[in-house]
């Protein structure tokens, strides 16, 4: 399936669950409830139509800064604003933020066998952070959920050691939430070296 079709597909398989999809750019991205998430995946993972068999990815994105300044050129250094150029056209243009939520969590979804993907996108409200775990159906979105708790301070309902794992336990906040506080001071870190003497310094 290419991606519309395949886009549509999950629409008419759930237009209950489904609040959303567009395939820009060439790449198939359904909206979904957050209710009804395991039950879209698990489909999508063992139906003989989709096969999505490969979590390629899985994060998050907070929206809370978006739109509120122009987007910097590519490279970042040169201070140039760019956006895409009105004179070229777009079949399908990128329709935004799927609404007023703070967050959205993103699965990249791949099928071996028949060499489609897919993208999931879910909208968590920062008041309830909180989504299904996909481990039962994917083992390796363990750790990639794990990083987006660490990071972004969404919750995985259902994972089976839900703990940091680029940041030590000690770490205050997620440092990828955009309202995080750059030069904050973080708490005195102890570690034990080799030769078993003790040291420890804040981390900024």
């Amino acid at each position: 399936m290419n991606a519309a079709s395949l886009s549509q597909a999950v629409v008419e398989r759930f237009p209950e669950a489904v609040t959303g999809s567009h395939a820009y750019r060439g790449d198939a991205t359904v909206i979904l409830e957050r209710a009804s998430l395991l039950e879209i995946a698990r489909t999508l993972k063992e139906d003989p139509a989709f096969r999505m068999n490969f979590l390629m990815d899985l994060t998050a994105v907070d929206l809370s800064a978006f739109g509120l300044k122009p987007s910097p050129a590519f490279f970042v250094s040169s201070g140039v604003a760019a956006r895409p150029s009105t004179e070229i056209p777009d079949e399908d243009p990128w329709p935004g933020p799927p609404g007023p939520a703070r967050f959205l969590v993103v699965y990249h979804l791949f099928s071996l066998p028949l060499k489609h993907r897919l993208r999931l996108q879910v909208p968590v409200e920062e008041t309830d952070a909180e989504v299904d775990s996909v481990t039962s159906l994917w083992a390796s979105a363990d750790w990639l959920e794990r990083e987006a708790w660490d990071m972004f301070g969404i919750r995985f309902r259902g994972h089976p050691n839900l703990k940091r794992i680029l940041m030590y336990e000690e770490f205050v906040g997620h440092p990828l939430r955009k309202d995080y506080p750059v030069n904050r001071r973080q708490p005195l870190v102890i570690t034990t070296g080799p030769n078993g003497h003790a040291s420890g310094h804040p981390t900024s």
